[in-house]
């Protein structure tokens, strides 16, 4: 926000002892700038605020001496008219964010349900995986004993052959 006002200050003068001299410390001008104020978004026209500023904002270097106010006044008719224009557009504006965020969470569910897809068959082959190694793996275990067993017989027979030649 940018406000601009012009005001002239006398500074506080001292005497030479310290002490204040018996003269008015601030004194301002009767006549200032008008506030220019500057918002992004700010449409002229459709503001509440706009209509506020015009109503007090004055004019400046009149030279005559008078203070002439050029304020705008708004009769009841044309503030409501004026008020009607900003809620329509209060409410275009409400529509737009609406279907805006609309748009946007039907994007977003889109998304969503492409990633559950794509979770679900990466579950689906995982599972299909871990069946796979399950089985080999039992397999495996039969094979494991199936083969402990030959060898201990294997050993055992070792074993008496060698008790054999030792006879």
């Amino acid at each position: 926000m940018m406000a601009q006002c012009q005001e002239s200050v006398h500074p506080v003068q001292f005497s030479n002892t310290g002490c204040f001299i018996d003269q008015p410390v601030w004194s301002f001008e009767e006549q200032f700038d008008p506030v220019q104020c500057n918002y992004p978004g700010f449409e002229p026209g459709f503001s509440e605020l706009e209509e506020l500023l015009s109503q007090f904002q004055t004019g400046s270097g009149s030279s005559s001496g008078s203070d002439v106010n050029h304020r705008t006044v708004y009769s009841t008719d044309e503030r409501k008219k004026r008020r009607m224009v900003s809620n329509r557009e209060s409410a275009r504006r409400s529509r737009w964010r609406k279907k805006t965020h609309l748009e946007n969470l039907a994007t977003e569910l889109n998304r969503l349900k492409a990633q559950n897809r794509e979770f679900k068959n990466r579950f689906s082959t995982a599972v299909c995986l871990n069946q796979t190694v399950r089985r080999e793996n039992e397999r495996l275990k039969a094979e494991s004993l199936v083969l402990w067993a030959r060898l201990c017989n294997l050993s055992q027979i070792l074993l008496a052959r060698q008790m054999m030649m030792m006879n």
